[in-house]
């Protein structure tokens, strides 16, 4: 390595942010219209974004943000287009390379974004402000809605030939899995990975049952497979990468802190685990903000570390 150039561990070692986000990540769990910086966001807006504070564990305080603060900013003409141009910006910045980044499949119908907008928005930022960027756009639904709703909207993205994953999220209990089985036999057949959110709350089994009934080749958070070696040997001898967000877990109060958090048991039983931001604007922490933390928390040696970010780069 030339001597002029940092390397990832040593850049952990001397807590030297700037240098972290110098150099190559992944960000594989993004959810593009959420993906950006609040200051990004609050200059176009005109006034300040209500920061983000969940008041009990699980998802709902983060959709009534949404409901309540989100919802009216994106109602703005051109919030849509600013929103996808904050992620990109976000991106560049923290120094992700393969950027698996989630256009929610259903967003537009809400606020009037047809589906040539959405995908004209994305290859637009994409090019002018991150085009060394891998981005692997990704198509994603909330659980809460019916098959016929999720395929009703899924079908014209579908047309662009552009999505390479297709991912499910939101309240985990919404509905049976079963009931997205046919959604998943449509998604492989048009060549996309699946991928959907699991064990964000719920318990080894959940993460499992994901996998199984819907095929997925890597889960969304997944952490519930901590609580059993038996679910987490599963996991690491069929090669099912979990893309995890620490910051997201401990913000929505799944988790206490990073010393505390299960990533550390996933990777010990040999579950292939990667570091993700889920949703900056929210969440205040990029993937480079959070690999320091889990190093200075010392959960993980700057090897270890090394090791996870290379798994999403692989």
């Amino acid at each position: 390595m030339p001597a002029n150039k940092t390397s990832f561990r040593d850049a952990l070692q001397e807590r030297d942010l700037n240098a972290i986000r110098s150099i190559p990540k992944s960000d594989l769990h993004n959810h593009c219209m959420l993906g950006g910086k609040a200051s990004v966001l609050n200059r176009f807006y005109g006034e300040k974004l209500q920061p983000f504070r969940a008041d009990k564990m699980g998802i709902e305080p983060l959709n009534r943000w949404i409901g309540d603060v989100y919802a009216p900013f994106m109602k703005k003409e051109g919030a849509f287009e600013k929103a996808v141009e904050a992620a990109f910006i976000q991106a560049k910045q923290d120094g992700v390379k393969v950027l698996e980044m989630s256009m929610d499949g259903f967003f537009g119908s809400l606020f009037n974004i047809s589906p040539e907008r959405a995908v004209g928005s994305l290859k637009h930022y994409h090019s002018l402000i991150a085009p060394e960027i891998d981005f692997r756009p990704e198509l994603g639904f909330p659980k809460t809605l019916s098959l016929r709703i999720i395929l009703k909207h899924l079908e014209p993205f579908l047309g662009f030939n552009y999505f390479r994953s297709i991912d499910l999220y939101d309240d985990e209990n919404a509905q049976p899995l079963e009931n997205f089985r046919e959604l998943y036999r449509f998604a492989r057949n048009a060549g996309l990975k699946l991928k959907a959110h699991a064990g964000e709350f719920g318990d080894a089994d959940s993460v499992r049952k994901a996998v199984e009934i819907l095929g997925l080749e890597e889960v969304q958070h997944g952490i519930g497979a901590a609580a059993s070696p038996e679910v987490m040997r599963w996991l690491a001898s069929n090669s099912i990468r979990l893309n995890v967000c620490p910051e997201s877990n401990i913000r929505l109060k799944r988790v206490k802190s990073y010393k505390t958090h299960p990533i550390r048991i996933l990777f010990d039983h040999g579950v292939k685990v990667t570091v993700n931001s889920d949703d900056v604007l929210l969440f205040r922490a990029g993937v480079s903000e959070q690999f320091l933390k889990l190093h200075r928390s010392g959960l993980f040696s700057t090897s270890e570390l090394d090791t996870i970010r290379l798994n999403g780069l692989s």
